[in-house]
């Protein structure tokens, strides 16, 4: 009786040493917290799992040291998502931007690391970068596209006919120009009334 009350606290101490190193089994990541008003909310579909590597298609919003992704010794294991407007992500996959970017311990098992608001590109809304095939037609300094001070943040636009735009994308030219401040946080450039050809 007192063998197996023993074995069973040492089963015990085994399991709570190992869930301090890897966490639970299921473990998910608590949400991000963070963004404002216009905050948008990742869609449903951005449900992940834990694993030892990042597949392709894939992003990561959390990390943790683990045994369980090596035989030899701690390794990093990764909380892997499909990429959706509104996810606070440890990388930009391809297609997206973001708009927004904290400093986190959440991405890097070994200090702090960006974090980025993930958005799908459209048309008239504000982000941290202008998407190819897209334009952009004002800008403003802001805190949100860095951790470390000023940044500009662009209103990135879908080109048409009749736009007044800050940049001539591919497949279009211009009819006008115009001298404006709205195209740079620091002075004068040049405007431009897009036309498809």
């Amino acid at each position: 009786m007192v063998q197996f009350r023993v074995r069973k606290a040492l089963l015990a101490l085994g399991a709570a040493a190992l869930m301090t190193v890897t966490g639970p089994a299921f473990a998910q990541p608590a949400p991000a917290t963070g963004g404002d008003a216009t905050s948008v909310t990742p869609s449903a579909s951005a449900a992940g799992f834990w694993s030892c590597s990042v597949p392709p298609g894939y992003t990561y919003t959390n990390t943790r040291s683990t045994t369980r992704c090596s035989t030899t010794g701690l390794r990093t294991q990764y909380y892997v998502q499909r990429p959706s407007g509104g996810l606070w992500a440890c990388t930009v996959p391809s297609g997206f931007i973001y708009d927004n970017i904290q400093s986190t311990t959440g991405c890097s098992v070994s200090g702090l690391r960006s974090k980025y608001r993930l958005r799908e590109p459209g048309d008239n809304l504000w982000a941290c970068s202008v998407p190819s095939g897209y334009t952009y037609d004002r800008v403003q300094s802001t805190t949100r596209c860095s951790t470390a001070g000023l940044r500009t943040t662009y209103r990135v636009r879908e080109p048409r006919t009749g736009l007044w735009a800050c940049t001539v994308p591919s497949g279009f030219t211009y009819t006008a120009t115009q001298t404006t401040t709205s195209c740079s946080a620091t002075g004068l450039r040049t405007k431009y009334r897009l036309r498809a050809y």
